[in-house]
C-alpha cells in the first residue's frame, strides 16, 4: 500500500484557518499555530458577545424607559408594575420605542399603568 501524505488536504485546511484570521494582529495572522489558537479564541469571544448584546440592549431600553417615566413623575418600577396589572402586553423594547417616537401614546400608557397601581 502506498504512503499518503495528504498534502492538498492539509494545505486546504491551513488556508481555511489562515483566511479566517486574516484581520488579526501580529503573528496571529501569519503563524499557523498561533492563528489556530487565535481563531478559536475569536469564536469564543464572538459567542460571548452575542449573549452580551442582548443584555446591553435590555439595559438601554430600561434606561430609556426610566428617563421617560421620570419626565412623567412616575418611577420605572411603578410603571412596569402598573403595566403588568393593566395587562399591557408590550415589552420594554416596544415601550421604549413608543416613548421616543410617540410621546402622546406613551402618556396614555403611563396613565393606564398609574390607574392600575392606584
Amino acid at each position: 500500500m502506498p504512503r499518503v501524505k495528504k498534502g492538498s488536504a492539509t494545505r486546504k485546511a491551513r488556508k481555511r484557518v489562515m483566511k479566517r484570521v486574516s484581520g488579526h494582529r501580529g503573528d496571529a495572522s501569519r503563524n499557523y499555530h498561533l492563528a489556530k489558537e487565535s481563531g478559536i479564541r475569536s469564536e469564543v469571544f464572538a459567542r460571548v458577545g452575542r449573549k452580551q448584546k442582548k443584555r446591553q440592549f435590555r439595559r438601554l431600553w430600561i434606561i430609556r424607559l426610566n428617563a421617560a417615566c421620570k419626565m412623567r413623575k412616575i418611577s420605572y418600577s411603578l410603571f412596569v408594575n402598573g403595566c403588568k396589572k393593566a395587562v399591557i402586553g408590550l415589552n420594554r423594547k416596544m415601550l421604549s420605542e413608543i416613548a421616543i417616537a410617540d410621546p402622546a401614546a406613551f402618556d396614555v400608557i403611563v396613565e393606564k399603568a398609574r390607574a392600575a397601581c392606584a
